[in-house]
């Protein structure tokens, strides 16, 4: 059972599906200069990828037992090779348009597969640590690499395309069904509603805010820091190097400290290192606010993914809050460049700090109402088995007897 080992496939399925996110700074960039696209069009582009993956996320939250996880995985990672394929291999801008559109909805489907099974976990924390340096490593490597490949747009779109090729062998050790597709729990309702809504109302803006900022991060780079791409490249492949490390440290410490000092300070602190970015003029101040803001990004990211995994142990809440975060994902290249193209870098910095601020303080409340629930309740879990589902058609009893 994945409760008792390391749920390898889980982690895969995450890096797949958060790659996309993750190189949205070179994908928009390069659709930039590698078709005839204005810059807000390119953003306007990464923004649809984005939204068709949240719209996978909020259509397929309470479908994963229905349809089965090893089935929903294979689904997604096939649009994904497809999607990003096609959109690698073509020149045809609404090819490319539709390529991407295909691919953000498989990248949604496979993170969606992920998120529910890491919330029936023992300890979705440590898999979701897991799963931020598997992404972190390979979108590291990826923007060490791409700038040595050649010019074009297809380069960070085919990488996606493969990782999601590569990980589709493991899905044969996912479940067909999981051991709650067909109990009285289907017709549950979701527990803590006011919690569960603040929080992914809270991560939408906060997604909101950190992407405007990584959506332009490479025009930061080149326009407002004279660097060259390569050097941008290896700034970003340092900054993804220092969230590998924050995320070692945060599945070292674990849930010991709360989540609320690491969500409400660390977003704070994030801010701060927003408005250094964003006013960057030199590699030295650059590289400072992109490293500082990437080594505390995932480890913030990897306490609010637990706190809404420990909202409903059928990982629903996990599901919703990610696809909410997509949402403010899938605006912030728009954001991004609109802001900067009214107001310049530095003002944007300032205007997404500020927010940061304030979404903090919801997101904080949330985290504290969390540790007392886990004082006094033990938590449940869905049982993901490795294998198919019985012949017999009856479902082994989910494991429920875990503490937090």
């Amino acid at each position: 059972m994945f409760a008792r080992t390391t749920p390898w496939p889980l982690v895969a399925l995450f890096t797949a599906g958060y790659l996309a996110p993750y190189l949205l700074p070179t994908t928009v960039g390069r659709l930039d200069s590698g078709l005839p696209l204005s810059a807000t069009q390119a953003g306007a582009i990464g923004s649809a990828l984005l939204l068709s993956s949240a719209a996978a996320g909020f259509a397929l939250a309470s479908r994963v037992d229905r349809i089965g996880p090893r089935t929903l995985a294979r689904i997604g990672l096939a649009l994904a090779v497809l999607g990003y394929g096609t959109a690698a291999l073509t020149d045809s801008v609404p090819a490319v348009v539709m390529g991407t559109l295909v691919g953000g909805f498989g990248s949604g489907t496979a993170t969606t597969v992920a998120a529910t099974g890491i919330a029936a976990q023992p300890d979705p924390h440590r898999t979701t640590t897991l799963g931020l340096l598997g992404v972190s490593a390979l979108a590291g490597a990826v923007y060490l690499t791409v700038p040595h490949l050649g010019a074009g747009h297809g380069r960070p779109l085919a990488a996606i395309a493969l990782t999601a090729l590569a990980v589709w062998p493991l899905t044969g050790r996912l479940p067909l069904r999981t051991a709650v597709a067909h109990t009285p729990l289907d017709g549950t309702r979701l527990p803590h509603l006011r919690s569960g809504l603040t929080l992914a109302a809270a991560m939408l803006c906060w997604s909101l805010a950190q992407n405007s900022l990584w959506g332009v991060s490479g025009r930061i780079g080149l326009d407002q820091a004279h660097l060259t791409e390569a050097t941008v490249g290896v700034v970003f492949a340092v900054a993804l190097g220092a969230g590998l490390l924050g995320v070692t440290v945060a599945g070292a410490v674990g849930p010991r400290f709360g989540r609320a000092v690491p969500v409400g300070a660390g977003t704070a602190v994030i801010a701060a290192c927003i408005v250094l970015s964003a006013s960057a003029t030199s590699l030295t101040t650059f590289a400072a606010g992109e490293v500082a803001w990437n080594l505390l990004y995932p480890v913030v990211l990897s306490y609010v993914i637990g706190l809404a995994a420990s909202l409903d142990p059928r990982g629903r809440w996990a599901v919703l809050v990610g696809s909410a975060s997509s949402l403010g994902t899938a605006a912030g290249p728009v954001t991004g460049s609109l802001l900067a193209a009214r107001t310049g870098f530095p003002v944007m910095g300032v205007v997404l700090a500020v927010g940061l601020v304030v979404i903090a303080v919801p997101m904080t409340v949330v985290a504290l109402g969390a540790g007392r629930w886990e004082l006094v309740a033990p938590r449940g879990g869905a049982a993901y088995e490795h294998g198919p589902a019985p012949l017999s058609g009856r479902e082994t009893a989910p494991d429920v007897a875990k503490a937090a």
